[in-house]
């Protein structure tokens, strides 16, 4: 669909009262913005798209630890689950596989200290 279609609904959906003067400025802020998609999936997409594996907390490719840091469940959790799923028709294995290989690294350095920044 194109913007000024969509501009077009919202106004014409304003104008019937459907939406009020706020959610209508923010729907048109979001047609102008380039931002259309359900905002409803947006923290879920930042959330994958900030997935990273750990350097720190790893035992085989840091997977489990990069999922900690999105879920806040800990890690010995997410090591049973891949555990439980590799039991189960080797699901967890073909998964942690996928993931070690697809999910890049946290660049940032060991122990979480920024490159350059010296102590003391």
């Amino acid at each position: 669909m194109a913007m000024s279609d969509e501009l077009g609904k919202l106004g014409e959906l304003h104008q019937r009262g459907v939406l009020s003067d706020d959610e209508f400025a923010r729907a048109k802020a979001r047609v102008l913005g380039g931002a259309t998609g359900a905002s409803a999936e947006a923290p879920a997409v930042a959330a994958i798209n900030a997935l990273r594996r750990s350097r720190d907390d790893r035992w085989i490719g840091g997977v489990c630890g990069g999922i900690v840091r999105i879920t806040g469940i800990a890690a010995w959790i997410w090591r049973l689950v891949f555990t439980l799923l590799a039991l189960c028709g080797g699901t967890g294995v073909l998964l942690y596989l996928l993931l070690w290989i697809l999910v890049p690294v946290d660049e940032t350095p060991l122990g979480g200290h920024q490159a350059g920044a010296h102590v003391g």
